[in-house]
This record gives C-alpha cells, structure tokens and sequence, in this order.
C-alpha cells in the first residue's frame, strides 16, 4: 500500500512541474483500485466501463492511510472502479472546496462537517442521498435515528455520518492523582464543574488551572443551552436571546475570578482548536474541551495518562453527533456508483475494520460492535466506552447547523476574547454578537 500524501503545492501549476515534484517526492506508483493522490479538480474519465471517482478529505497521513486501504477493498470487489484521492489537513479544506465548486469541478465524494452541510445542500453542491436511502442501496437502517437525521437538510439527506463522536472534556489523570483531586464525571453540572476546576486550581497552588476557558467554544455554549431546555439555532436564527448568553459569560467571568481558567494569552493560544497547542497537553490545564475521537492523538502529545468524560450538564444535553459526513458532488458522472461507495464505507464489515475509529466510532451499530473487538488502542477504546456510556441517554438530534454557521463561531470565539481580555463588558459585547450573528445567518 502506498504513503498517502497531501496534495502537492501549487496544483495549478503546469503538468509538467506536477510530474517532476511527484518524482522528486517520491510519489507513489498507482496501483489496481486507487490512483494516488492526483488532483480532484480534473474530470473524472469514463472509458469502456471503466470508472475513476475522484475522492477528497481532510486530515491525517494515518487517516489517509485507513481511507486509502478502505477504498482499496471495495476495488477489489468492483474491478471496474478506481479512486484518484486527494487530501490535506483541515487548514485550507474549505478554501479549496468553495473554489472547486465556483468552477463546478467538486470531487465525485467528499468528506464535510457540519460547518457546511446545510450551505452545500441549500447552494445545490451536494446531491440528494433520499432516493437512495428510501430504497436501502444506502442502507442507513442500522444507524441510530438521530444520527441519520442530523444528516437532514429540509427533510432531504444530504450525506451519510462517517463516524460518530461525542464532546469530551480530556483531563490529566496522572495530575490529578499527584494533586490529591478526583476525577471530573459525566454527569456534573456546569457549576460543579467550575467548582472542581476551581479545586485544582488552588491544589496545585496556581501552577495550573483547573480548566481551559470555553466561553468561546459552541459546542460548551450549545450543549449548556440544551441543558436548560434551549438550542443554539432556531432555523436560521439563534435560538437563545441575549439574557441567556450574558449568563453563559457570567459563568465564565465568575470561573476567573476563582482562577479556575488560564490566562487569557494562554486561551488564545488553544482557542484555534490544533491538538497539540490544547492546554491539557501543554501541561497549563488539567483539563480541556475535545472530541473524543481525537482523544488518541492529544494522548500522543503528553506522558501523562489522559482519560475522558461526557462535557458537563445531562447526558440528555449531548445527541448521536457526526463527526463528520460522506457526501457526493451534485454534478457527479457517476451518481450511482458515488452513492454505492458511500454505503460500503459505512456498512461492509470490511470497511469497518479498515478504517478502524479514527474518524470515531462507526456510524453503523452492528460494524461498531464488531470494530470493537479488534479495536487494541487504549484511546481508541476509551472514546468507544464513552459513546457506550452516552448511547442510551442522549437526546433528541437538533437540524445540522444553518448557513452562516461558521461565522457565527468566529463571532462567538472573538466576543468571548474580548470579554477575557477586559476590552469589552459582557453586555455590550453580548448586545453586538446577537445583532452580527443574526446578520450572517440572514444572508
């Protein structure tokens, strides 16, 4: 199997160049069912039966490997089909994306999250999955009913869960044994968790907080809106007004003032969510907010031993969460065969194996259980055990996120700044953050 590969710099440049940097890299021979990593902009060629889907994702060299090896095995059940793959880490994803589809050269398959799914459904890029899924050639009767439906645009599916995850808070174990401290437990209320992270801080005699500071975090804010009856959006509207967020601030202020949170320079710091820049790996919190599939990968960066627990409030609050879709482009040749490939990644027992939960847990709950059993990571395993712990509990899945999404989560994270920093007061900043929120949702 080859080494999968980000996308070479400067793919507009001439073929030429693209041939001679692939050969000075080192880039790999095509084998029978994957084409390596060829740019996803270009058409995808249809000749004497044969098909080349063009496939694109973001993430890690260890995800392309398992996406690489899954896409393999369904080549060697369908000879006919190959795969010219494409990928990168998220920083840029979306740049490159809008401007495939400005040209309408979206690759046949792509990966998305919930930033954009109701965009690319509403603007006409992703292609409607019901008709498939009505039919069971996109079988998404073994998902649980929550997760399908927080695939759901205006009652169409618009792409299929690549994994299941959960929103973890990621403590130091190994700290909290030394500081003498219990652990932090799914189930505690948001004030019991600033209370415990207020302990640490004071048992560790200020050397480091309690907790990182997710008063700009949406998933905190949309989880604690939940847990008092409430919802982040409301069709394309916010779905809290602005007395609930100056309680949400007030919260946080309140946790500062007790010094249960770093600095506001060292917030900044973890605030662009990278792994390795959390502050529970960087040694300046005993705690930070994560998903719990990347619970193995922040393990990498720390000695100390990890472990996890549901975010704070009732398991009720959390719902079955996508970490991130499977979708196909709208304009695919090859609309059939894209949904076909969708449904062996998310049901063929195979599949499962191959892809393991690196993504998270498998959407499908039978391949989840089997997976399971193969599964020898520890991380692995314990983001498995709380999306167990979860599963009975959880509510009812809201609408994927609106258009203007993603703006809204920068309003949000630079509000919250403002307030940390002291150049802002919570009402003020809460006052300008509904009116420019609900101005980006409106466009």
């Amino acid at each position: 199997m080859p080494t999968a590969r980000p996308p070479l710099p400067h793919s507009g440049a001439d073929p030429g160049r693209r041939r001679l940097l692939g050969a000075l890299l080192g880039a790999p021979l095509a084998v029978p069912g994957l084409a390596g990593c060829g740019g996803g902009e270009e058409e995808t060629p249809v000749d004497d039966g044969l098909i080349e889907l063009s496939v694109f994702w973001y993430g890690s060299t260890k995800r392309a490997e398992l996406t690489e090896k899954a896409l393999r095995l369904y080549s060697a059940r369908n000879p006919r089909v190959s795969f010219r793959v494409t990928w990168q880490g998220l920083d840029g994803y979306y740049d490159r994306l809008a401007t495939q589809a400005a040209g309408g050269n979206v690759p046949d398959l792509i990966q998305v999250d919930d930033t954009v799914l109701t965009e690319y459904a509403r603007r006409g890029i992703l292609l409607d999955l019901g008709g498939y899924a009505a039919d069971h050639r996109l079988d998404l009767r073994g998902l649980p009913p929550g997760l399908v439906r927080y695939a759901e645009v205006d009652g169409r599916t618009m792409g299929v869960a690549a994994a299941q995850t959960s929103a973890a808070v990621v403590y130091n174990r190994a700290l909290l044994r030394r500081l003498g401290v219990p652990e932090p437990r799914t189930g505690m209320s948001w004030q019991e968790y600033v209370d415990w992270a207020a302990r640490v801080t004071r048992a560790a005699d200020g050397r480091v907080a309690g907790t990182m500071d997710p008063s700009g975090d949406h998933r905190a804010l949309w989880l604690w809106l939940r847990s008092r009856g409430g919802e982040l959006y409301q069709g394309r509207q916010l779905g809290f007004g602005a007395s609930d967020l100056v309680d949400w601030f007030e919260l946080w202020q309140a946790a500062r003032t007790r010094k249960a949170t770093p600095s506001a320079a060292l917030v900044d710091q973890a605030d662009n969510g990278e792994t390795n820049r959390q502050l529970v790996v960087t040694g300046h919190t005993a705690a930070s907010f994560a998903w719990a599939h990347q619970f193995p990968e922040l393990q990498r960066y720390t000695n100390d031993e990890l472990a996890m627990a549901a975010f704070p409030g009732p398991p009720g609050a959390q719902w079955a969460r996508a970490s991130m879709y499977w979708a196909a482009f709208r304009g695919t040749r090859r609309p059939d065969v894209v949904a076909e490939v969708i449904n062996f990644l998310t049901t063929n027992m195979g599949a499962g194996l191959a892809l393991g939960q690196e993504r998270g847990v498998n959407p499908n709950l039978a391949i989840r259980r089997y997976v399971e059993e193969s599964v020898t990571d520890a991380g692995q395993q314990r983001a498995a055990a709380l999306a167990a712990a979860l599963a009975d509990g959880l509510g009812p899945a809201p609408s994927p996120p609106p258009k203007g999404h993603a703006r809204v989560r920068a309003l949000l994270v630079a509000t919250a700044e403002g307030i940390l920093s002291g150049r802002s007061g919570i009402r003020p900043a809460t006052s300008r953050f509904i009116a420019q929120a609900n101005a980006a949702l409106a466009e």
